[in-house]
């Protein structure tokens, strides 16, 4: 058995994954780098082939020297052809294959203070007196149990959280390289609807031109179930020949994706110690299934938090039902500020004990989701409000992360 000890561990090498290594191990002038350890899952079923990723960006951006294309003008068609051009400056469309992007990261990251990247497949993360603990099986079919302080997990999970409304954006896409120049590579379409409407949901083409002869082109279905092979492949030939009329082509990648769409709450925290990042966290946008730009804010905001000292440890942290917390009998001894109060979760059942200068609630408490807001207040807006701020603060992203709350 392999067992190792580290500052904070990330489970699954994705975009969020990565992206937060990335701004942990690039910390602010003066504060420390942190031991971190990277697990990737081992070649197989459980690591996604090379994926594509779009978000809106204003240039110049942190990964730009990465970018497969970027686009400044973009168009929806209609079922009649009608074409509508927009040009959302200062933003680009910005396109992102995830093999370059984990080669650039690679190579910012080299050096001293890079983070420990461990292959393996997981099998358990729970809490632990003094952090987290990840278990599992390391590449080589040993047993490998990882201790951290902190434990931020992207893998996706494996059961949809209840929503009223749950559907999938599911899609596959042709890499096509034509004999002719056929594509404007100034302008993307990001949804054309000259295609077959499905039974239930909605279909769209998408063609990202990198070249006038190189374009990725997808269809895409939003509907509750995906389709085989063969109905993605009768559906991307029809729009190529029969709707763009590409002509002679060759395909020379494929890939194929399913992304939840639902209004289904995705806990952001898995234990004192435990944090979901990425889709499993809620990153993934329900109405468009975009997902990368929010993984961003999420990194930046979680390393930021973590290099301010900002992340709390076990006896001192809240979930985000602050006016949920109840007075019960005392669950902890008298301490030298006063007299101990115990408080339990009424949503998640989780105790916490609190001294008298720590009950005081007061309006940048709840906005902070600090450990002095654990006592519901009448005079508290947050309290009044459910535990939640009327307004916005700089700490928004922070509380996101940090806690259950709805965005």
């Amino acid at each position: 058995m392999v067992v190792r000890d580290t500052d904070v561990i990330v489970v699954g090498a994705g975009a969020a994954g990565l992206s937060l290594v990335y701004r942990l191990c690039t910390p602010p002038p003066g504060r420390p780098v942190p031991e971190v350890t990277l697990v990737d899952a081992p070649a197989g079923p459980l690591r996604p082939p090379e994926r594509t990723w779009c978000f809106w960006e204003a240039s110049p951006g942190d990964f730009d020297g990465a970018l497969s294309a970027s686009w400044e003008s973009l168009r929806v068609r209609g079922r009649d052809g009608t074409a509508s051009v927009g040009r959302p400056a200062p933003f680009r469309y910005k396109m992102l294959r995830s093999g370059a992007f984990e080669e650039l990261l690679a190579g910012r990251l080299a050096g001293p203070g890079a983070p420990r990247r461990v292959t393996a497949r997981i099998d358990a993360v729970h809490d632990t007196a003094s952090g987290a603990e990840v278990t599992g099986v390391a590449a080589d079919g040993s047993a490998l149990t990882l201790r951290g302080r902190w434990v931020f997990d992207s893998r996706p999970p494996r059961v949809l959280p209840p929503a009223r409304t749950t559907l999938l954006q599911h899609f596959r896409g042709w890499f096509v390289r034509t004999e002719r120049p056929v594509f404007d590579p100034r302008t993307a379409d990001l949804m054309d609807f000259r295609t077959p409407r499905p039974p239930h949901g909605l279909s769209f083409g998408y063609v990202l031109p990198t070249s006038t002869h190189e374009a990725l082109v997808e269809y895409t279905e939003f509907s509750r179930e995906v389709l085989d092979d063969a109905g993605y492949d009768r559906a991307l030939r029809h729009y190529t020949e029969h709707v763009l009329g590409l002509g002679p082509f060759e395909v020379t990648a494929t890939e194929r994706g399913v992304i939840p769409m639902t209004d289904g709450r995705f806990p952001r925290r898995a234990g004192r110690s435990v944090f979901r990042i990425g889709t499993a966290g809620g990153a993934t946008r329900p109405s468009t299934g975009y997902t990368f730009a929010a993984a961003q804010r999420q990194a930046r905001a979680v390393a930021a938090a973590y290099h301010a000292g900002r992340v709390r440890g076990p006896g001192r942290w809240t979930r985000s039902c602050c006016a949920g917390w109840t007075a019960g009998e005392s669950t902890g001894p008298r301490s030298s500020r006063g007299c101990s109060v115990g408080y339990r979760c009424r949503a998640c059942s989780v105790s916490w004990t609190a001294t008298p200068a720590r009950t005081r609630t007061s309006r940048s408490a709840c906005a902070r989701r600090s450990v002095r807001c654990c006592a519901p207040s009448p005079n508290c807006r947050g309290c009044r409000d459910g535990g939640r701020p009327t307004d916005e603060s700089d700490h928004t992203e922070e509380r996101r992360l940090s806690d259950d709350a709805p965005p």
